[in-house]
C-alpha cells in the first residue's frame, strides 16, 4: 500500500511564503485523501499495488479500463503531490537560470482551474514548461518532472485566496533548487 511520504521540514517552515495551516491540510487531509482511495482501488490488485506510482502512470493504457482513470486521478495526486514536498525548502537557494522563470510563471498563470505547471524533460533532455489538469503527471506523456507547481486552490487559497500571481511569486522563495538539479541530473525521475 501507498504512505504518505514525510516532509523534510516542519509544516510552518516555509512561512511567511506558505502558510502552516496550508501546509498541514495540504500534506495530511488532501494528499492524504488522494493515497486513501488509491489504495482503496488498488486493493484487490495487489500485483499493481506493489509497483512504484510511476510505473502505473506511464503505463496507465495498460491497466484494466476499470482503474485507469482512478490510477491517472489518486495516484497521478501522491505522486504530484510526493514530488511537490521534495522540491520544497525553507532554505533560501540560488535559482538554476535552467529554468525561465517568466515562462514558468505565465504559464502557471494561464491554467484554466485546477492543475499543475512543470519545468520537464523531455527524451533528449531539453527543458520545456508545460501545464496539466486536474491530477494528470508528466510522467504518464512520457516527460521527466524536474520543477512542478501544484495550482489547485487546496495549495493557496487559506493565505492568498483568489490571488494566485502572489501564491506564484511566493512560490519562488521556497523552491528547492538543489532537488530540481538532481532531478534534471536523475535518470530515474
Amino acid at each position: 500500500m501507498f504512505k504518505l511520504p514525510e516532509l523534510n521540514f516542519n509544516y510552518n517552515a516555509l512561512e511567511p511564503y506558505i502558510d502552516e495551516a496550508t501546509m498541514k491540510i495540504h500534506h495530511t487531509k488532501h494528499h492524504q485523501a488522494y493515497l486513501d482511495k488509491l489504495n482503496a482501488i488498488l486493493k484487490d490488485h495487489p500485483d499493481l499495488a506493489q509497483k512504484p506510482i510511476q510505473e502505473l502512470l506511464v503505463n496507465l493504457d495498460s491497466l484494466p479500463k476499470d482503474l485507469k482513470q482512478a490510477v491517472r486521478s489518486h495516484g497521478g495526486g501522491h505522486a504530484n503531490h510526493s514530488f511537490f514536498w521534495e522540491i520544497l525548502s525553507p532554505n533560501k537557494q540560488k535559482p538554476n537560470p535552467i529554468i525561465n522563470k517568466e515562462e514558468f510563471t505565465q504559464a502557471t498563470l494561464s491554467v484554466f482551474g485546477s492543475g499543475w505547471t512543470w519545468a520537464v524533460a523531455d527524451s533528449k533532455n531539453q527543458i520545456k514548461i508545460i501545464t496539466t489538469p486536474n491530477q494528470d503527471s508528466p510522467v504518464s506523456q512520457g516527460l521527466k518532472p524536474i520543477l512542478g507547481l501544484d495550482v489547485w486552490e487546496h495549495a493557496y487559497y487559506l493565505k492568498y485566496q483568489n490571488n494566485r500571481a502572489e501564491y506564484i511569486k511566493a512560490f519562488w522563495n521556497v523552491i528547492n533548487w538543489s532537488q530540481v538539479e538532481k532531478n534534471l541530473n536523475d535518470s530515474n525521475v
